[in-house]
């Protein structure tokens, strides 16, 4: 049975600012996150990611704007004032301390008695698999071990907002992997508002309920992961999310509905225009939504294959066409083709989006 109590609570930016001098970190940035809800604040270096969830933990303050956790404003409290707990990159782990200790240390910090406290540390261990590691020492665990143990200890404190800084970084890709779907598990059976920050586009797509994605210290643009990966509004987007090859195309026509025709070299594809007016267009086409045959096919394009990558359970191309470089992934490695061959490319109506022209 499950001890720790889940109180989610809303998170509201409310044109928020965060300016160093001249430069402006956080530019006007609004949004609204649901209680019980995963949201990943999603970018490159320097975006503003950070700042932002910084400014939510109360370890930095606003320029201009407002911020408010469950309709309350605390935009001007610290994070001690705060009923929110982060789950740091370092792990910040005591090493003097053992697991049980660690874990228990913000409940006997804020004056818990030790009986309780050691008993949500315990409950806390067991929520993310570590029980019976509860005497061993930081150093005697593995780093996603360790990665455990911070998030236990944020749990035990019972925020209202837990919050996620770059924590699978320090992780090798298997463990990556299973640590982001626990992540994910756990803050769906507990039903946490969580605030996740991630550099790492597979990792924000595969843990968030709503993805914020930031570039130069604004937001891109925000939605489900689908809806960024399917229906990017620009360039940075579709190029961020999913490596799209952004190619130029043109929108002949629209019909009365919500298709267009369009124009990419030889080749004639009908596809969402978008509300796109007819003429020069961006094409993003994502490297799976790329077909190669050795053979010529109907409403197909030559292209030569520069190099051809095996990957195990796919073959990585760079290829040279009539409307440039293209990356693809071919998951046909019976039909594999070799460097230096000619292959005819042929798209996929899925993962094939128009945006606006450059």
């Amino acid at each position: 049975m499950n001890s720790l109590k889940s109180r989610p609570a809303g998170v509201e930016f409310r044109a928020v600012t965060r300016a160093y001098g001249s430069v402006k970190a956080v530019d006007s940035v609004s949004f609204t996150i649901a209680p019980s809800t995963l949201v990943t604040l999603l970018g490159p270096s320097g975006c503003g990611k950070t700042t932002t969830l910084r400014m939510i933990a109360g370890l930095e303050f606003p320029t201009d704007g407002q911020i408010l956790i469950g309709g309350k404003d605390v935009t001007r409290l610290h994070a001690t004032e705060r009923d929110v707990t982060m789950v740091f990159q370092s792990y910040a782990l005591f090493p003097h301390m053992s697991v049980l200790q660690n874990v228990a240390y913000g409940l006997t910090l804020g004056r818990s008695p030790k009986g309780e406290a050691e008993a949500k540390a315990r409950e806390g261990l067991r929520l993310v698999g570590l029980a019976g590691y509860e005497a061993r020492l930081p150093s005697e665990l593995s780093g996603g071990q360790q990665q455990r143990v911070a998030v236990a200890r944020a749990l035990v404190l019972e925020p209202e907002v837990l919050l996620f800084d770059e924590p699978l970084s320090n992780l090798d890709a298997k463990l990556r992997r299973r640590m982001r779907d626990d992540i994910r598990d756990l803050q769906q059976s507990l039903g946490l508002t969580s605030v996740y920050v991630t550099h790492d586009q597979e990792e924000a797509l595969a843990v968030s309920d709503r993805v914020i994605v930031m570039n130069r210290s604004v937001i891109a643009q925000e939605g489900s992961p689908a809806d960024l990966y399917e229906r990017p509004v620009d360039r940075f987007v579709a190029d961020f999310i999913g490596g799209a090859n952004l190619l130029n195309a043109e929108l002949m026509a629209r019909d009365d509905n919500t298709l267009g025709k369009v124009r990419l070299g030889g080749l004639t594809l009908t596809l969402p225009h978008r509300d796109l007016a007819p003429g020069a267009v961006t094409l993003a086409v994502r490297p799976q939504a790329i077909r190669l045959s050795a053979d010529a096919l109907p409403n197909s394009a030559p292209a030569e294959v520069k190099k051809a990558t095996y990957l195990g359970s796919h073959i990585e191309y760079h290829l040279v066409s009539e409307f440039g470089e293209i990356f693809a992934i071919g998951a046909d490695l019976a039909a594999a083709l070799p460097s230096g061959a000619t292959a005819h490319l042929s798209l996929h109506n899925h993962g094939v989006t128009l945006l606006p022209g450059a």
